[in-house]
């Protein structure tokens, strides 16, 4: 092998295939093959020069694109579901040509902003705690909260075994007469339901949860299921983002 050379679980996440943590697994089920040889080794390094396929189909390096989705709900953050449900994927039109992948998820009925992109190595850094990119969530939730619960958001709860917190929240409304709230929250981690569980912890129901900016990333005028690619500046901006927040 000639060239510079990447880890294979890398390189992998970076052609749009999967993340680099599926990558990971796919190489310890011996679903990789390097040059037709099946790979398990996770240290192995590749060059460009090298043939990877993953379950018999050969990589290829797409030219890296970005849309911005908002994201419906009772639509999967994936691109297939064995129940048959709806997926973003789905709302994109048949023209796009590249394998797209969400960057993180939104629950079933959790609504807004979704990047989908074929850039591994960006979604890496987007979704990483330790790159300190901001997800702006607005919950709406069964009950009267009051600052005390909300200040509890920043301290952290625990679920599940979990320590779960939130980099900031605000109490941006209430609504005495139908018994409900509503808090924005500002997260750098990606736990599963993260925000739902937040709340129950705390005995609150959430009714309603929609993402309302990913790091620099707004829906503007986008309805449910609308989306766009973003411009190079957009792209720049969230590149930007992960070498300015590095903790």
């Amino acid at each position: 092998m000639s060239g510079q050379k990447e880890r294979l679980q890398k390189v992998i996440a970076n052609s749009g295939v999967t993340s680099r943590r599926k990558a990971e697994a796919m190489i310890e089920a011996g679903r990789v093959k390097v040059n037709n040889q099946v790979v398990t080794e996770l240290g192995t390094k590749v060059s460009k020069q090298d043939s990877v396929a993953v379950d018999d189909v050969v990589i290829e390096k797409e030219q890296p694109v970005y849309y911005v989705i908002n994201k419906p709900r009772q639509t999967l953050s994936s691109v297939e579901d064995d129940k048959g449900r709806q997926v973003v994927t789905d709302l994109l039109s048949a023209d796009i040509e590249q394998r797209l992948y969400p960057v993180g998820r939104l629950d079933y009925d959790t609504t807004g902003v979704l990047l989908l992109t074929n850039d591994g190595e960006l979604t890496n850094k987007l979704i990483h705690p330790k790159y300190g990119v901001d997800k702006v969530y607005v919950a709406k939730v069964k009950g009267i909260m009051d600052k005390n619960d909300v200040t509890q958001l920043k301290k952290g709860v625990t679920n599940d075994g979990e320590r779960l917190k939130a980099v900031k929240a605000r109490l941006v409304e209430v609504d005495k007469r139908k018994g409900s709230s509503k808090v924005e929250l500002v997260l750098h981690q990606g736990k599963n339901r993260q925000v739902k569980r937040m709340f129950e912890s705390l005995g609150y129901q959430v009714e309603k949860l929609r993402r309302e900016r990913f790091g620099s990333l707004t829906l503007g005028k986008l309805q449910p299921g609308e989306y766009r690619e973003l411009t190079p500046h957009e792209v720049k901006q969230l590149a930007d983002l992960t070498q300015q927040n590095v903790k």
